[in-house]
């Protein structure tokens, strides 16, 4: 049928038939399944969908591939089936219900962040999603996501480094900065895009360290000067850092720099 122009009429039905055939599905099955479902649940329960459709997708394409080898490159107008699998479930699914995506995978990176334990494996199967629908056609969704999580956690680790100065001397201020890079770090590396801990630690760096680096330096300059080789032991530790043991000439500045600097190659 799809070689004869003649029959061009009854193809485009057909062609219509294979993305109904996915709106039907997506509208009977999918959508009622999810839209109840809220946080991990429904996260969990998109994962399995979104590995379902696209196995239904491919079979469907195979059934019709014919449309594909024949009709659609004579009309270069009309998507292919493979874009609209992707478009059909982007936007009846994907786009309804990406707010409460965001807010599901991001109710648990707080949570594991307060030490709770969740379910890693479930946060970057959906994250992962998010960056395979993102590069269909240049949307890029986790970018959004991103976005909203870095503000999120400038808010937290602003509140933490005002309360940190207040009730901790600086040398706890100084391995709790270093334990929090150690951990966000660790949590990139679990379940984020390979890009975004470079954003996190850097937005963590400044919040903890940059912004507030004179009132840290000040801070110290009250505390006991007989704490230096305290210090060059915390910053041996989570740092490498090689500074002269029982070194009294060290200022403030120096250090505070030296801090600064190292943070950035924690491992």
């Amino acid at each position: 049928m799809c070689t004869y122009h003649s029959s061009n009429e009854k193809t485009m039905q057909l062609y219509e038939k294979f993305r109904n055939s996915l709106e039907e599905s997506i509208f009977s099955t999918v959508l009622p399944t999810l839209v109840n479902k809220q946080g991990a649940n429904l996260l969990r329960e998109f994962v399995v969908i979104w590995s379902n459709y696209k196995l239904m997708a491919r079979w469907l394409c195979r059934f019709f591939e014919y449309l594909d080898r024949f009709f659609i490159p004579q009309h270069i107008e009309l998507e292919s089936l493979n874009g609209i699998s992707f478009s059909c479930f982007r936007d009846l699914v994907f786009k309804k219900l990406y707010c409460r995506l965001i807010e599901a995978a991001l109710t648990l990176i707080n949570q594991e962040r307060e030490g709770q334990q969740i379910d890693c494996v479930l946060l970057k199967n959906g994250l992962d999603i998010f960056v395979e629908i993102s590069d269909y056609k240049g949307v890029n969704y986790y970018e959004d996501f991103e976005r909203i999580m870095l503000t999120e956690i400038s808010g937290y680790y602003s509140r933490l480094a005002s309360e940190w100065l207040l009730h901790d001397s600086s040398a706890e201020y100084v391995q709790k900065v270093f334990w929090c890079l150690n951990r966000e770090k660790q949590r990139a590396r679990q379940y984020l895009h390979p890009d975004t801990e470079v954003k996190i630690v850097q937005v963590v760096r400044y919040h903890l360290l940059d912004q507030i680096a004179n009132k840290l330096m000040e801070k110290r300059q009250a505390e006991n000067s007989g704490m230096v080789t305290d210090y060059q032991e915390i910053l041996s530790k989570y740092a490498g850092m090689s500074l002269q043991e029982g070194s009294s000439s060290t200022s403030p500045e120096e250090w505070l720099s030296t801090l600064m600097a190292n943070s950035a190659h924690i491992c």
